[in-house]
């Protein structure tokens, strides 16, 4: 599957039978139908408005930022601001093939779950353990 930022091929990271497309080039991850709301149950935080027919309801966001291509259908994906303080910009895929998050925008959202949960684990350690090393900056 070819990265709807940089076109580069990104590689399967699979982790507690789920499956995320991730590009090593710009860091960033697709969620396929369900696998954000699946990895955010894994980890115990709350899902709440996360799922992909609730972001693909979400207002579209005003950005200047170049509407991608789903890599799935290869059509347009919405841009969309799910999150708060601060929110993030996600291409969603309005057909329901799944979600883009450039790189550390996943960090973003799942810090901002764990404050809702009052868990005190930062959100690079969440996505380090479920994830493993593939998400781990190179230094």
């Amino acid at each position: 599957m070819l990265c709807p930022a940089c076109r580069e091929v990104m590689i399967v990271v699979e982790q507690d039978k789920i499956e995320l497309d991730h590009c090593t080039s710009c860091a960033g991850v697709w969620f396929d139908a369900g696998e954000l709301e699946l990895m955010l149950e894994r980890m115990g935080l709350d899902r709440g408005a996360l799922s992909l027919a609730k972001i693909a309801d979400l207002p579209d966001a005003e950005t200047a930022e170049k509407k991608r291509r789903c890599p799935v259908c290869g059509k347009k994906m919405k841009k969309t601001h799910i999150g708060q303080e601060p929110e993030v910009l996600i291409d969603v895929c309005l057909r329901g093939d799944g979600l883009w998050f450039d790189g550390g925008e996943i960090g973003q959202i799942i810090e901002q779950c764990a404050a809702k949960s009052g868990t005190e684990m930062d959100a690079e350690n969440r996505v380090l353990c479920f994830l493993g090393d593939t998400f781990k900056a190179e230094g």
